[in-house]
């Protein structure tokens, strides 16, 4: 990040009472970044936008705005503009009068003419250009937010603060705003800072994503790197739909993951002493379904391997629940020498169609494993179904066991 930050935070502190809403939070966003702060309710990040407009004091730390420390600066003179998830919307007036609001203050004051056009172009591009004349009073919910949203972009500021703006919309026009809000932030290149719950939303139109947890920054990083190289098990359940798998397990003398019941056992390096307590992370997209003993969408058929016929809970005559397909035994960081994967097998517990894609959950032992496939490989399965899974080990991540204050960080790629 070359010069000072459009939006910077170090070490900011908030409490209310014996409550801490931020907790030495540290933050900053580039200039004309857009910056997307995902976290679950509680987590801090509708105190974080207050905090950066200026209707909040933090007990610690400062606010900088290009640079500048805001310490006594009004909100008025922030130059920021905040859309509230709560509207803020003026009941008795137009959505046309809660528009030009900004437009009729001394600082952003607007011609009549030029007022107008402005609210034109916003209200087409949010949806409400037929809705300018009526009253906020009788408005929806999700009409409401669209104007409440149009009241921050009809302005000129040197920053967006917008607090789950799309939250009272429905999943089609969602979609559609989350594609205009991106095209906004192409366009204008005004620095957003942007809250959500919604991992879909973040992953969609972030630069960068920064994960809150308890008042705290987890991990801030690009949609990739946080996918695939996540802080701790919290940061990767927060993405993706179904949730990752996070199978628990132990590390074997030879350097394995084996699973809790001993029903399978992954021949993968993993950097801890045996013994060790650890989690494997697999994602269900990027688990296959089929292979060797699958045909089609009937139910798969077994198949002998090279050690003999398989028995229950086996592939063949190595690892129990297991087969490794490649061409040789994998290596340090859950790779394996230019193989194509490793195959699991269980039974299936119960399948969930998802549109064109099916979620199934496979039962493997005594854990459950989810996967989403594609419909027609998904056709036919029934519950108690043996079924075969491909595993790439590029795609699996392994993190330490889970403790009671603090989720497992990642050890291993």
């Amino acid at each position: 990040m070359t010069g000072p930050a459009a939006i910077a935070l170090r070490g900011v502190s908030k409490r209310y009472g014996r409550n801490t809403a931020l907790d030495g939070l540290d933050l900053e966003v580039a200039e004309g970044e857009f910056f997307c702060l995902l976290g679950p309710s509680g987590a801090g990040k509708t105190t974080t936008l207050k905090t950066i407009a200026g209707l909040e004091q933090p007990q610690a730390g400062t606010v900088e705005l290009g640079g500048a420390d805001m310490a006594g600066v009004e909100p008025y003179d922030r130059g920021v503009a905040m859309c509230f998830e709560s509207y803020a919307l003026y009941p008795h007036r137009t959505a046309y009068d809660n528009l030009a609001s900004p437009l009729r203050s001394p600082r952003h004051r607007l011609p009549a003419n030029q007022a107008r056009e402005r609210i034109g172009e916003i209200a087409e591009l949010l949806g409400i250009g037929a809705l300018l004349d009526r009253q906020v009073g009788r408005l929806s919910n999700g009409q409401r937010q669209r104007v409440a949203l149009g009241r921050v972009l009809v302005r000129p500021a040197r920053a967006f603060l917008l607090d789950e703006p799309l939250s009272h919309l429905d999943a089609k026009l969602r979609q559609a705003m989350r594609a205009e809000l991106r095209a906004i932030g192409a366009v204008r290149r005004t620095t957003t800072l942007y809250v959500t719950h919604d991992s879909v939303e973040a992953l969609a139109l972030g630069d960068r994503i920064g994960v809150i947890r308890d008042g705290r920054m987890v991990q801030t990083g690009t949609r990739e790197e946080l996918w695939h190289r996540p802080y701790d098990t919290f940061v990767a359940r927060s993405f993706g739909r179904p949730r990752i798998n996070l199978l628990p397990g132990t590390v074997t003398p030879e350097g394995h993951f084996r699973s809790p019941d001993g029903a399978y056992e992954l021949p993968l390096a993993v950097p801890a002493p045996p013994g060790t307590a650890v989690q494997l992370g697999v994602r269900p997209r990027d688990i296959g379904i089929g292979g060797p003993g699958r045909t089609g969408g009937g139910a798969p058929e077994p198949e002998p391997t090279e050690g003999g016929a398989p028995g229950p809970g086996r592939t063949g005559g190595g690892v129990p629940g297991l087969e490794w397909t490649g061409g040789g035994a994998p290596g340090p960081g859950l790779t394996g020498g230019g193989a194509p994967g490793l195959e699991l097998t269980g039974a299936v517990h119960v399948t969930e169609l998802l549109g064109r894609a099916t979620e199934v959950t496979v039962r493997i032992g005594g854990q459950q494993l989810s996967l989403v496939a594609p419909r027609a490989e998904a056709a036919g399965l029934r519950p108690d179904h043996p079924v075969r899974l491909s595993l790439r080990p590029e795609s699996l991540l392994l993190f330490e066991a889970d403790r009671p204050a603090r989720p497992g960080r990642r050890i291993s790629t």
